[in-house]
């Protein structure tokens, strides 16, 4: 008699299964409404959003990377859309929104062509031969033009626009960017880590400012000393100033008074030769990144020295970039390679008495951009739109050059994509067609959002590239135009059409090959 076999349990009763086409078309609703919740931020004339946390604190912004790094969301194929965001900000800095829109218009095209019993795999192939031709067209629509100070500021600027950072003040910022990349621009790259940002509330963005060297909100540990200081010996030191107490407890037994004035006076002796032995060095200015005591604060400020405690480790990496000096875990054997210079130290009070350090190198690669503004939430924007432009400037730079925006460049992949879809035999081809219908969604949305008839502004753009080369949409006033972005000075790094192309694509084929779903139980 044969042995009954026992069944085999592959999957425990608490796993939650989806299979099949419910399990195509939970992942694809998931990433259009992902896609959905940025698209209004789209272009100059893009709304801003306003997310609010379980605590109650309120971020208000335009730029997708956060958008979607802010929203709590719980779906893994929506996970995927928000991972392309953060990608192409890791990448390239900008182009976050149109990355997330494009994956999304992918997603949804590639929904229609499954209803017409198109296989994923062919789906998938077909968008990405379409993402190569896209590259091709990216390539063809570089412009051949000098990346001086005038095109960088271009640049910066439309990385910004409808950021909710486009006032006055606005090209010059983008002036102090450019500025800010070029100082720390050096024959073998740009190191982004050079670049830092500062904000502070309390005024309008316009008084923005390039700093040559290092912001730091540390006070001197004395309030007598000098708030100025010009070309001044710098030290920075990763010790405590204070008595040294030993590792090991001790107990001393002091019998007489003199015993006790002669203790004093040595442990006095030890914090005075701590001031005494920078002096001799010449150090006029000194950070450390621990405490110290106040009777050697006291000492310092004797000697003329300004100092400043408890420096975080980022600030004193920043200042000996900025100075040249050394970072020193002790005070013996100090010597003149271990300084730096200071060229200027000004201590500045703003606000309610918010003391801020400006501590500037004489011939220093590192920078810092001072941005103001009349509020956090300005401030707080202003921050990310100015990381922004400098990453685009840097990818401008660093990368392959600029192309024109304002949808140009969607315009121009699209045509070129569409013009070889003809000669692609079999379904193949539907797929490919699908990929320029998701791109133009970028322009079509953009039209949308500038208040613009999309399918009008559609068929202007055509016609113009057709007969032009290159046509954006360009803000005017309430409304737009159809014109020559770069003429107009509208240009984006490709480096960042290039990413957003790539990072869609992958997110938007890898999902439409997901075919079960398997979520385990608690």
């Amino acid at each position: 008699m044969a042995q009954r076999q026992q069944p085999m349990v592959i999957l425990s009763e608490d796993n939650e299964r989806t299979q099949g086409e419910d399990a195509q078309d939970s992942n694809i609703r998931a990433g259009k409404a992902v896609a959905n919740s940025v698209r209004t931020t789209l272009g100059p004339k893009g709304m801003d959003k306003m997310l609010v946390s379980s605590s109650g604190d309120v971020t208000i912004t335009n730029d997708g990377a956060t958008i979607l790094n802010e929203m709590d969301i719980e779906h893994p194929a929506a996970q995927m859309l928000v991972e392309v965001a953060e990608t192409q900000e890791i990448e390239v800095g900008d182009g976050t929104t149109t990355a997330a829109v494009l994956a999304g218009e992918l997603l949804g095209e590639a929904e229609e062509l499954l209803e017409q019993d198109l296989h994923p795999t062919v789906i998938t192939e077909g968008y990405n031969e379409a993402a190569e031709l896209a590259q091709e067209a990216i390539d063809e629509q570089v412009l051949d033009i000098d990346l001086d100070d005038e095109t960088l500021q271009s640049v910066a600027e439309s990385s910004r626009t409808g950021k909710g950072t486009g006032d006055v003040a606005a090209e010059l910022r983008a002036q102090r960017v450019v500025g800010a990349v070029q100082q720390v621009a050096p024959d073998d790259g740009i190191d982004r880590e050079d670049i830092y940002i500062h904000t502070q509330t309390g005024a309008a963005s316009s008084a923005t400012e390039l700093v040559e060297g290092v912001i730091t909100d540390e006070t001197p540990v004395s309030d007598t000393g000098p708030r100025q200081l010009s070309d001044a010996t710098t030290a920075i030191v990763d010790t405590a100033l204070e008595f040294d107490t030993g590792e090991a407890d001790a107990e001393y037994n002091i019998t007489e008074v003199d015993q006790l004035n002669q203790a004093i006076e040595a442990e006095e002796s030890e914090l005075r030769e701590y001031a005494e032995t920078l002096a001799d060095a010449g150090v006029e200015l000194l950070f450390t990144t621990d405490d110290i005591d106040d009777r050697v604060a006291g000492h310092l400020d004797n000697e003329g020295i300004v100092a400043f405690e408890d420096v975080s480790s980022s600030d004193a990496d920043s200042i000996a970039q900025a100075t040249g000096a050394r970072q020193l875990g002790t005070l013996e054997d100090i010597e003149a390679d271990d300084l730096g210079t200071t060229a200027e130290l000004s201590i500045e009070t703003y606000g309610d008495d918010d003391d801020l350090a400006f501590v500037e190198g004489g011939d220093t690669d590192h920078v810092t951009l001072f941005v103001r503004g009349s509020t956090d939430h300005v401030v707080d924007e202003l921050d990310r739109a100015l990381n922004d432009a400098i990453d685009v400037v840097i990818a401008a730079l660093d990368e392959d050059g600029v192309v024109g925006g304002a949808g140009a460049s969607e315009i121009a992949i699209a045509d070129h994509v569409r013009s070889h879809a003809a000669g692609v035999e079999g379904r193949k081809q539907l797929a490919i067609e699908a990929f320029t219908t998701a791109v133009d969604a970028v322009p079509r949305t953009l039209a949308e959002n500038t208040g613009m008839d999309p399918i009008d502004a559609l068929v202007d753009l055509r016609a113009r590239h057709d007969a032009q080369g290159r046509a954006g949409l360009i803000s005017v006033e309430q409304s737009g135009k159809v014109g020559d972005s770069a003429e107009e000075g509208i240009l984006d790094p490709a480096a960042v059409k290039r990413e957003a192309i790539d990072s869609a694509t992958e997110a938007a084929t890898m999902i439409l090959r997901i075919d079960d779903v398997i979520e385990s139980g608690d």
